[in-house]
């Protein structure tokens, strides 16, 4: 299965290539999202200046990671529909769902060759690409919802873009991914000791693992598009995910507990490759910037408007839901920000200012 969607993503990228060699460039590339709060983000000066808009018609490939019936893909089809008509049809956005083009790894490299147009990254993989994003991964960092909004749709939101243009890559809008739960197979989970032998699948990556090993469970990356069919057969015990993903991939089937602890949040962003984004006419770069915040904040909405009724679908499917004292599992994570701030001499700051908005 792996070959094949790498061979589909390197035909693709192919195709892509050629078309661009054949029109002088009919795709384009950026990312980002979430609430009403949510601000244009770039992460980028190196956009070259805009072209004349000569009524060239332009078509543009997003891939991401999830089904077609999670959150962030139904607002990316209204995000299409809306630049389309906005558009006067003179731009098509084509969107490919779990992972058709490749991973997320497979995919961010080819947004970055300027050989797909658009991803939505999520925060794990951002992080290679833009150093401080690393921070968003640490343990309880936010209070909420509304204490992850007043981060991202400011001044520090701007800041953890610093590095992406270096990449080719600009980003759009803050797009949500969630505050993240455990579940598992085995047990209810109503302390950190319960954790302990367990085996989870994370995303790549290594703070989300190295929480996991403060836990005393073993955690490994493994594709998303896979763990359905990995838990099944008991590769894993358990992963971890917003409610809104462990409902649209119904895990619900092969995952007996759910445990509600909010332990950590991650932005998935739209993510455009400067070879597309700098070939498009200004008023259709306004365009994408302006629905890209608008449907970002809708899917934030969504998120959370959603999250009750899919936690009563996944009980009445027979999930057990838990809500333990987090506060243990607070305090056996510390030693993640003391090896955060031993590696990086900006860490203990960003952090700070982070706390200051709660």
């Amino acid at each position: 299965m792996k070959n094949v969607k790498k061979l589909t993503a390197l035909l693709l990228a192919l195709v892509m290539v050629l078309a661009l060699a054949a029109c002088g460039g009919g795709n384009s590339s950026s990312g980002s999202t979430d609430t009403p709060a949510n601000t244009e983000s770039t992460g980028s000066d190196a956009a070259a200046p805009a072209p004349a808009n000569d009524g060239q018609k332009y078509t543009i490939r997003i891939g991401h990671s999830d089904t077609t019936a999670n959150l962030i893909h139904i607002n990316l089809e209204r995000f299409a529909q809306a630049v389309n008509e906005r558009t006067n049809g003179q731009v098509e956005i084509q969107i490919f769902a779990s992972e058709q083009l490749g991973s997320n790894a497979e995919m961010i490299e080819m947004v970055e060759m300027g050989s797909l147009d658009a991803m939505m990254l999520p925060s794990g993989q951002q992080a290679n690409y833009c150093p401080k994003f690393k921070a968003l991964s640490l343990p309880f960092l936010f209070a909420d919802y509304d204490h992850v909004y007043k981060v991202l749709d400011g001044e520090i939101g701007e800041e953890l873009l610093e590095g992406l243009s270096d990449h080719n890559m600009i980003q759009l809008a803050y797009w949500e991914n969630g505050l993240r739960q455990f579940t598992n197979n085995k047990r209810e989970i109503n302390s950190p000791a319960d954790m302990q032998g367990l085996k989870f699948r994370t995303p790549e990556d290594a703070l989300t693992v190295a929480i996991f090993a403060a836990y005393g469970a073993s955690a490994s990356p493994f594709a998303f598009s896979e763990l359905y069919l990995a838990l099944q057969q008991g590769t894993f015990d358990g992963q971890e995910n917003p409610v809104a993903n462990i409902y649209a991939n119904n895990f619900q089937n092969v995952q007996k507990y759910l445990t509600m602890v909010n332990y950590q949040y991650q932005p998935k962003d739209m993510i455009f490759s400067l070879t597309t984004w700098n070939k498009l006419p200004a008023d259709i770069q306004a365009t994408l910037k302006e629905a890209a915040v608008e449907f970002g904040n809708q899917h934030r909405q969504d998120i959370r408007d959603n999250e009750e009724s899919q936690l009563a679908e996944l009980v009445a499917a027979g999930m057990q839901v838990g809500y333990p004292d987090t506060q243990p599992f607070i305090d056996q994570a510390q030693s993640v920000y003391e090896d955060f701030y031993a590696q990086y001499d900006w860490a203990k700051d960003l952090v700070e200012r982070i706390n200051a908005l709660k």
